[in-house]
């Protein structure tokens, strides 16, 4: 019989780990790591803090961006979850000096700062694609459909739109049909004549916000090999019925992009389609065009140094 040796996952260990031998030169997390400690101008995040004269000291922006940047290319967007890798995953222990901001102070972060979190994360991409970490051969897409403020109900192809427009139109004549037969009787009918009012204002509520939105709506085409029209939304008419799991919903379709060579999120938006395979086209030109851009306006002002070597 083999005499191997004995192994056991159910243990832990204490190692002495070096943090900078984790980020290895070559990835995206060591380019990461870089490009914040040493390239970008993060003085933007620093605008909001006044603890300078006492208090409690907040964690720096530089180690917040690299955990969430680094949960962002894995796709990982929630809170908690970048705390736990904060509490288990070597590379997030690397980033953030084994330090473990609470979800609350990440959820915080990124709800202060969206929009000059967005504008790192580009620069990143932009000089991953630069080192090659993006491999530009295949891009796979994926997406998540998620609910709008806006009712299924009031969906409907514009002719649809126009035919519920009448049908409420001869209710609200129903209504004051009846409410006229009503007047003609004895007060005690006077709750019924109320009811019937307020039934009639309802529908005449309805009516004009149907009536209002026809008069400017033009008919949506869909994406299909043969175009057709889809149903407009009164509420919110970029918004669309979409079908998932667990019922039809009136949403948008999340869709990230995904660079094949290391599986980092090039690209996200919200598509009011519901077939993915239409999304394609559009998240790698959106993807194409940023760091076209990027390159053109941020090679110049941000002061990035492309070429990065381990030090």
């Amino acid at each position: 019989m083999p005499n191997f040796k004995k192994y056991n996952y159910s243990q832990s260990a204490m190692v002495v780990i070096d943090f900078e031998e984790q980020l290895q030169p070559g990835t995206f997390e060591f380019t990461l790591h870089k490009l914040i400690d040493n390239h970008i101008n993060l003085s933007v995040f620093h605008e909001k803090y006044s603890n300078d004269g006492g208090g409690r000291s907040a964690y720096d922006p530089a180690i917040l961006l690299k955990i969430i940047l680094y949960a962002y290319a894995k796709g990982i967007t929630s809170s908690r979850e970048i705390q736990w890798q904060c509490e288990h995953n070597i590379i997030f222990k690397a980033l953030s000096c084994d330090t473990v901001p609470h979800f609350t102070s990440i959820a915080s972060f990124v709800s202060n700062y969206p929009d000059a979190i967005e504008s790192v994360f580009e620069q990143v991409l932009l000089v991953c694609d630069q080192q090659g970490l993006l491999g530009n051969e295949l891009f796979a897409i994926d997406g998540c459909k998620m609910s709008s403020n806006a009712a299924k109900e009031h969906s409907g192809t514009l002719e649809e739109l126009a035919q519920k427009r009448e049908k409420i139109n001869r209710k609200i004549r129903t209504c004051l049909k009846e409410h006229k037969k009503l007047d003609g009787r004895k007060p005690n009918e006077k709750a019924r004549k109320q009811q019937l009012e307020k039934a009639a204002d309802t529908l005449q509520k309805e009516f004009e916000r149907i009536n209002q939105f026809l008069k400017t709506a033009t008919p949506r085409t869909g994406q299909g090999k043969k175009p057709k029209e889809v149903k407009s939304n009164i509420t919110d008419n970029e918004s669309a019925k979409m079908t998932t799991s667990k019922g039809t919903i009136q949403g948008y379709n999340g869709v990230a992009a995904v660079d094949k060579k290391h599986q980092i999120i090039v690209d996200a938006y919200a598509f009011n389609e519901g077939q993915e395979h239409h999304t394609l086209k559009p998240a790698t030109t959106r993807k194409a065009m940023k760091c076209d851009s990027r390159m053109r306006s941020s090679s110049k002002t941000a002061g990035i140094n492309y070429s990065l070597k381990a030090s």
